[in-house]
């Protein structure tokens, strides 16, 4: 028998994805150190994975400026909460189905 894994978004397949947002969605913002920090990746890698999230709007950026320094900040969008509380939910119930097989 299968299971259906219906729900789970493909954005959110990657473990770095799946941290920013899991990071985002505890905090106000982060900024961009502060997530990498957190993740313990690369710069490159980092900016790789807030640019697909951007391109699919489940996250914003800020940009500023700390006194002559930028400072860059995201945060979560309405439509990335949405879609990440759809994916949790829907890998909860798999691995719930998933469990009572055994």
């Amino acid at each position: 028998m299968r299971t259906s894994i219906d729900g789970l978004h493909k954005a959110f397949e990657s473990r770095v994805r799946l941290g920013i947002m899991s990071a985002l969605a505890v905090n106000e913002t982060l900024d961009f150190n502060s997530l990498k920090e957190y993740l313990d990746i690369t710069d490159g890698n980092l900016a790789s994975h807030i640019k697909a999230l951007e391109k699919d709007d489940f996250i914003g950026v800020e940009k500023t400026f700390v006194g002559k320094k930028p400072n860059t900040r995201y945060y979560i969008t309405k439509e990335g909460k949405e879609a990440f509380a759809l994916h949790l939910e829907s890998l909860e119930k798999f691995l719930k189905s998933t469990i009572n097989k055994l």
